[in-house]
C-alpha cells in the first residue's frame, strides 16, 4: 500500500455547504493514482455523508480501505455501542470498515473505554466480520500507550500524532510514542504530519531554509518526514481541496525518503519553531462542540500564533472577524470542557486569557 492516506477531517466547502463536486474529483484522482486508504469519523461534521456521496457509492468496494473510529462521545454504556456502529455503517454506506480504531485514546476518557468493555466490542466486530483489523488511534503520553498495549495485545494497528515538530515535544512525545508501537511489532498510522497545516504556513525564515533546498512544497517535507521512518503504514493527510491532492500525489506516488540535507534542513526548522514559542494548537476543533460560549477557540489561538509570527500584522483585525458572530475570548467562563478534550493538552483559558488581554482590550 502506498504512504499516503486521505484524511477526510478537513473536507472543501463552499460556506457551510460541502463541494461534493471538488471532493469527487479529488476522491477520483487519489484512487486513479494508486491510492486507497481514506480515513473518517463521526466527530468530522458531514464527512461520512461526503464519504458516502463521493466514495462508497461510486466505487467498488475492494478498490478502497476505509477507517472509521469508536469516540468516547457516541457511548455512554457498553448498550450504546451496537448502535452507535451500526449508525456509522449506514452513514458510510457500507456493510465492513477495513480499520476500525478507538479514538483519541487518552489517560482522561481510558477508563471509560474500559468500563464499557469497547476492547471486547470491536474483537467481537472483528469476529463477525464486520471490521477487518482492529487498533486504536491515541492522544497521550508514552507510558500509557505502552501499558494499553501491553494489556491489549489484540491491538493491530496504531494511529498517532508524529511530525517533525512533535518529534521530541514532551507534551506530545511522537517518537516516544513511535518507540512504543515499534517495541509491540504494531503498524503506526500518522496523523497530523503538518500539524493542522503549521508545517506548510510557516514562518518567513522556515520557508527560506527550506526553500534553499530547492525542492518540494513546504508539505512534501513534513509528510516524506513522517513516512520515511519504519514500521508506519500510512500517512494521514487532511486534504481540503484538489491542489492539495495533487501536490501530495507528485511526491508520493513514487517515494523517496528524506535525504541527509533535508534532515539537516528541518532541524533547522524545529530550532526556529522552538524560538517562537508558538501555541500548538491543530485546530482539530474538538473543543468547540462543547463550549458553552460559542468561542471559535482555534481561530483565536491561531491570531495567537500569528501576532508571534508576524509582528506588526492586522492580527486585531482578524481576531474581529473570528468573533462577529461568535464569543469573544473575554467570554470564557473557565469551565475547562475545551482542556479535557484537547488532544495536544494545551492550557486553552489560559490561551484565551492571552487573547483577551491581547485583542479584547486592546
Amino acid at each position: 500500500m502506498k504512504k499516503l492516506g486521505f484524511g477526510c477531517m478537513r473536507l472543501p466547502h463552499t460556506g457551510d455547504k460541502p463541494d461534493l463536486e471538488q471532493f469527487c474529483r479529488m476522491t477520483d484522482l487519489f484512487l486513479d493514482e494508486g491510492f486507497t486508504y481514506f480515513d473518517t469519523s463521526t466527530v468530522y461534521g458531514d464527512s461520512e455523508t461526503m464519504v458516502r456521496e463521493c466514495l462508497t457509492s461510486r466505487h467498488p468496494r475492494e478498490s478502497y480501505l476505509l477507517t472509521n473510529k469508536l469516540t468516547e462521545s457516541l457511548f455512554k454504556t457498553e448498550a450504546d455501542l451496537p448502535a452507535a456502529f451500526r449508525k456509522q455503517l449506514d452513514t458510510c454506506g457500507v456493510t465492513y470498515f477495513d480499520n476500525y480504531l478507538l479514538h483519541a485514546i487518552s489517560f482522561k476518557n481510558y477508563q471509560k473505554f474500559l468500563d464499557c468493555n469497547t476492547f471486547a466490542f470491536i474483537r467481537s466486530l472483528k469476529a463477525e466480520g464486520k471490521v477487518k483489523t482492529i487498533g486504536l488511534s491515541f492522544h497521550d503520553k508514552a507510558a500509557l500507550l505502552d501499558e494499553i498495549l501491553r494489556d491489549h495485545p489484540e491491538i493491530e494497528v496504531v494511529q498517532i500524532q508524529f511530525n517533525y515538530v512533535d518529534y521530541d515535544n514532551p507534551s506530545v512525545e511522537g517518537k516516544a510514542c513511535y518507540d512504543v508501537c515499534r517495541k509491540y511489532g504494531k503498524p503506526v498510522i500518522i496523523m497530523e504530519p503538518v500539524l493542522g497545516g503549521a508545517l506548510v504556513n510557516l514562518p518567513d525564515e522556515a520557508k527560506a531554509v527550506l526553500d534553499a533546498l530547492h525542492g518540494g512544497s513546504y508539505a512534501s517535507y513534513a509528510i516524506r518526514f513522517a513516512a520515511s521512518f519504519e514500521g508506519v503504514l500510512t500517512v494521514l493527510s487532511g486534504m481540503s481541496d484538489l491542489g492539495q491532492v495533487q501536490d501530495n500525489i507528485s511526491y508520493m506516488k513514487d517515494f523517496v525518503p528524506l535525504s541527509a540535507a533535508e534532515y539537516k534542513a528541518i532541524d533547522q526548522v524545529v530550532d526556529i519553531f522552538k524560538k517562537q514559542n508558538l501555541i500548538g494548537c491543530t485546530a482539530c476543533g474538538y473543543c468547540l462542540a462543547g463550549c458553552p460560549k460559542h468561542i471559535n477557540i482555534p481561530a483565536i489561538l491561531s491570531c495567537l500564533n500569528n501576532q508571534k509570527q508576524h509582528p506588526g500584522w492586522n492580527c486585531a483585525q482578524y481576531y474581529g472577524a473570528h468573533t462577529q458572530n461568535s464569543g469573544t475570548a473575554s467570554d470564557c467562563i473557565a469551565c475547562g470542557k475545551c482542556e479535557t478534550v484537547c488532544p495536544q493538552h494545551l492550557p486553552v483559558m489560559a490561551h484565551l486569557k492571552d487573547a483577551a488581554a491581547a485583542f479584547d482590550q486592546a
